[in-house]
């Protein structure tokens, strides 16, 4: 294996182009302009998704290509579940219809509980994220900007953790602790006396009262979490209560 010098050939900032090929305009083509900013929720939310045309047809432009993926993600939702999902996908690239920032607030400001109760935890996180570039407030920007940091990390570590052969919901056991110091320095986490997790949380849920259009988000996602039985914090959980078993039993 090669000794590679860095992770990212040519620094970080070599990462912009890739970041910003991701970032381009959905363009459509006539007839697929987004809602307008007075579109009617409650009418749409009665509307039921029409099945997925498979194969997917030829010739669509990028935002139809993007419904008709969405069309197989959302299959039992409605077309109101379809506008957020493209307002999302709109709001993640350089550029997009003028009004879709004040459409995508006035969704969540609306239709809050309907969300809440309609979209599953995926979207959710995608919602709190798109809220770190249009969130009105200050407040709300700033969070959803951790939240963004913090659900993406997440999602690193657990699509590495895939690749050890482990459930999720599987610690991981105490005696095969590698005695290597941990990157850049860092000092190693104690498992019986660390408080990372909650200085990582706690924050979080405190702000949140402070973000007037997303705290009952913030709020939903963290209850998720600390229900989840498959996250990196249950883990831990459960390797520190056997971490305190094997401490009384030798004490």
């Amino acid at each position: 294996m090669t000794n590679q010098k860095e992770t990212f050939p040519g620094g970080i900032r070599a990462l912009i182009a890739r970041y910003q090929r991701r970032r381009s305009r959905l363009t459509p083509h006539a007839g697929e302009d987004l809602a307008p900013l007075d579109i009617d929720f409650k009418a749409l939310a009665q509307i039921p998704l029409p099945k997925q045309p498979l194969p997917r047809p030829e010739g669509l432009s990028r935002i139809a290509k993007k419904r008709h993926f969405l069309l197989g993600e959302l299959a039992g939702q409605s077309e109101l579940a379809m506008l957020h999902g493209m307002l999302v996908a709109h709001l993640r690239k350089h550029t997009h219809p003028d009004h879709a920032p004040a459409l995508f607030r006035r969704l969540w400001t609306e239709e809050q509980e309907w969300l809440l109760a309609n979209l599953d935890l995926r979207w959710l996180v995608s919602a709190v994220i798109t809220f770190a570039d249009v969130g009105e407030t200050e407040a709300d920007r700033r969070l959803a900007q951790s939240l963004k940091i913090f659900f993406s990390l997440m999602k690193l570590y657990e699509a590495e953790r895939v690749y050890s052969g482990h459930a999720p919901q599987k610690p991981f056991g105490l005696g095969k602790r590698a005695k290597t110091p941990l990157p850049m320095g860092m000092q190693d986490f104690s498992l019986l006396r660390g408080d990372l997790e909650s200085g990582l949380l706690a924050p979080l849920w405190q702000d949140s009262h402070d973000a007037p259009a997303i705290g009952p988000l913030v709020r939903h996602l963290l209850n998720a979490l600390n229900t989840d039985d498959g996250t990196i914090f249950r883990r831990f959980a459960l390797m520190r209560q056997a971490a305190e078993r094997a401490e009384k039993k030798g004490g």
